[in-house]
């Protein structure tokens, strides 16, 4: 009888769960704005075809855009790595936006890849209004680690400037130790990679899809990590003897006052990105007189694991306060 009588009760309970459950979706269904997602081709380079994704919510209003850029190391990635909490918050507060691919590194060098981020954007303003009804009079972009990078490249070789940047543990310098010299952070040390193991992931035609490469680029990028060789192998020059090549490529030698808003998010505890690179961005936005915040979390690791998720929460939402800030004024 106690048998019967706590199975009855288990399947009861869970019958009232599943109702439960059920109208909570139906609810947050009917809440949440009904999106779009079409897929462009912004650029072709020979029968390279670079794509954006763009959603947006499913009417013709004319909507503010935000551009989103995947992180990588400029080695993986792809336009669908859209942080899962900016997508739904940004389509909630219905902006439309537009997450671009871009070449990728080693197969594609550093100023081709700045050069497709700035024709993603001319696209954008030149395209965007008519093919997805968007806003171009203010522009504000987003993306995480190099993803962030070239958030914060966008800051001055993009133009007109966007109207103002959101950079998730990115970074600005890219001949630092950090990146020149090999990593001793065991992320990138747990198992070692032979310079031929390395190159038989990446040696192939240009790619703007990660998808579409046949090797493994994480392979590749730990490997630059352990040697110290990220800087070269991702622009074809030595960052001990060439450095004055990568100046231009260079958010930390390139603020000037006309630099836009930006707001920097980073964990102190990063070991693939050095919190101390958004602290140096941050040092020259102050001495520039440009409009910043740099938001530290303790304890946060790359991409803010780590962290108290209460500090996450509020990371996130101080992102949002401030794109809202300088978007809908």
């Amino acid at each position: 009888m106690r048998e019967f009588l706590f199975r009855y009760r288990v399947t009861r309970h869970t019958l009232i769960l599943t109702v439960v459950c059920c109208s909570l979706t139906k609810m947050l269904a009917a809440q949440a704005p009904e999106h779009e997602m079409t897929t462009y081709t912004y650029k072709r380079v020979g029968s390279l075809e670079i794509k954006a994704d763009v959603l947006r919510p499913s009417d013709d209003v004319v909507r503010p855009v935000v551009v989103w850029i995947h992180g990588g190391a400029l080695i993986m990635g792809h336009r669908e790595q859209i942080d899962r909490r900016i997508r739904e918050r940004l389509l909630k507060e219905g902006y439309a936006i537009v997450s671009i691919d871009y070449r990728l590194a080693p197969e594609t060098k550093l100023p081709a890849i700045i050069e497709d981020l700035e024709d993603a954007f001319a696209w954008i303003r030149h395209k965007g209004p008519a093919l997805f009804h968007v806003d171009t009079e203010k522009l504000a972009v987003m993306g995480g680690s190099a993803g962030g990078y070239l958030t914060l490249m966008s800051g001055y070789r993009v133009k007109p400037r966007p109207t103002v940047l959101i950079s998730f543990y990115g970074y600005g310098d890219l001949v630092g130790d950090w990146y020149a010299q090999p990593s001793p952070h065991p992320r990138h040390n747990r198992v070692r990679i032979s310079e031929a193991e390395a190159e038989a992931q990446v040696n192939g035609l240009a790619i703007a899809d990660a998808r579409e490469r046949t090797g493994k680029g994480g392979l590749f990028y730990n490997y630059c990590r352990q040697q110290g060789q990220w800087p070269l192998r991702v622009s074809g020059w030595d960052p001990h003897s060439e450095v004055e090549s990568f100046t231009p490529y260079l958010p930390v030698k390139n603020v000037t006052a006309e630099y836009p808003p930006t707001l920097l998010i980073h964990g102190e505890d990063d070991t693939d990105v050095p919190h101390e690179q958004s602290v140096l961005m941050a040092e020259q936005f102050e001495q520039h007189g440009v409009e910043h915040q740099l938001i530290s979390l303790p304890g946060g690791e790359h991409g803010l694991g780590g962290a108290d998720p209460q500090l996450i929460d509020e990371a996130y939402e101080a992102a949002f306060r401030y794109l809202e800030q300088h978007m809908r004024n």
